[in-house]
């Protein structure tokens, strides 16, 4: 997302810490970009930068509203730096966003695995009360290079989470997350049940004595994609939870290598093919730990998906019938890695939120 149509000044945007603010540059012709650029002010999930008539157009969401359109107007490095003067173009969502009562995302961090620093968000329920305790919505964000963070999304709206039921939602950007630095993504790769198992239990701990507002009783983890993948991981790694979501995860990592599109994805994760690596496949497998599954779990899966296979979805479903494990499948014919379709989304969330309900209230 670079913007190079100025002579004296480069926008961007990069992800940091939860956010995707833009960035700014001043390059001259005698000097090259040095050090770090401007950080502008304007706290924002910023995107599609368009510069026109001595205009900067962009994209700005939140973790409370979809997007709307911003523009600057070009002046100098010190206004810039300073936030002016940013406005927004486009209202769309206003009047809709005044009626509705959404509670702002909090951020917190904690020592996770190798005492690095690890941060989490938190939002809590519309009409949230201090004086009572609420049932959890652990959320793991696929990837595993991505992040949870200060955006608004169609799928998997912490917003809407919190506000079905009553929960309070949590989110926690572990080893492998982006927006920490090139090495703390990279952390992931060859450890995928490793050090993001250690932030996920560790940040829990964190959460439990320092939020007295959360029972620790009534827990439920929920993930798609890498976050379906760390969603059976934990099935066999503990029984904190009251119960699991597993959406298009990774269930047999030596079968998930010969049925994805994604081809280079495994070979640079696991170090190589199954049989050069076999050793690393079988210890990261969430499906070598089944004699340990106990935890009720919901398995969702689209048949077109060409990530993750529909068969990994329809694999961990039937070991967990197999071993008498409480468990339900929502299985869509006409999705892929994604649920898409408004319709299906009605029904995701249905479904997703009336198991966890089953199960946490």
């Amino acid at each position: 997302e670079v913007l190079k149509d100025h002579p004296t000044m480069i926008f961007f945007t990069a992800e940091d810490h939860g956010e995707s603010p833009l960035f700014a540059a001043f390059p001259s012709q005698q000097n090259p970009i040095e050090g770090e650029a401007t950080k502008t002010p304007l706290h924002v999930h910023a995107d599609d930068l368009c510069f026109a008539g001595g205009r900067l157009f962009f994209t700005r969401m939140s973790a409370v509203a979809p997007n709307e359109i911003w523009k600057y107007e070009l002046r100098d490095e010190l206004a810039i730096r300073f936030g002016e003067p940013w406005e927004a173009v486009t209202h769309m969502n206003d009047a809709l966003l005044s009626q509705i009562d959404m509670q702002s995302l909090e951020s917190f961090t904690f020592k996770g695995a190798n005492n690095d620093d690890v941060q989490g968000f938190m939002i809590k329920p519309p009409g949230f009360d201090p004086n009572k305790k609420y049932p959890l919505k652990f959320l793991l964000h696929g990837g595993p290079q991505g992040a949870w963070g200060n955006s608004w999304t169609y799928r998997w709206n912490a917003e809407l989470f919190a506000a079905t039921g009553n929960y309070v939602v949590v989110m926690i950007n572990f080893h492998g997350s982006t927006g920490y630095g090139q090495k703390f993504t990279d952390s992931i790769s060859g450890d995928w049940g490793g050090k993001p198992y250690v932030d996920l239990m560790r940040g829990l701990d964190y959460l439990e004595k320092t939020y007295p507002l959360i029972d620790k009783n009534r827990e439920a983890a929920l993930g798609a994609s890498y976050g379906g993948y760390m969603a059976n991981w934990l099935l066999g790694h503990t029984d904190r939870f009251k119960c699991i979501v597993s959406h298009d995860g990774m269930f047999n990592a030596e079968s998930a290598y010969g049925t994805t599109e994604e081809l280079w994805f495994a070979n640079w994760e696991f170090g190589g093919p199954p049989w050069k690596k076999r050793d690393a496949y079988r210890k990261w497998s969430p499906h070598e730990y089944a004699q340990n599954f106990k935890t009720p779990t919901l398995v969702v899966h689209g048949q077109n998906d060409y990530r993750l296979d529909v068969s990994q979805g329809f694999d961990l479903f039937t070991t967990l019938q197999v071993l008498k494990v409480p468990s339900k499948m929502l299985y869509f014919p006409d999705e892929g890695h994604w649920v898409l379709k408004p319709q299906n989304s009605q029904l995701w969330y249905k479904t997703v939120n009336d198991w966890v309900d089953q199960w946490c209230k």
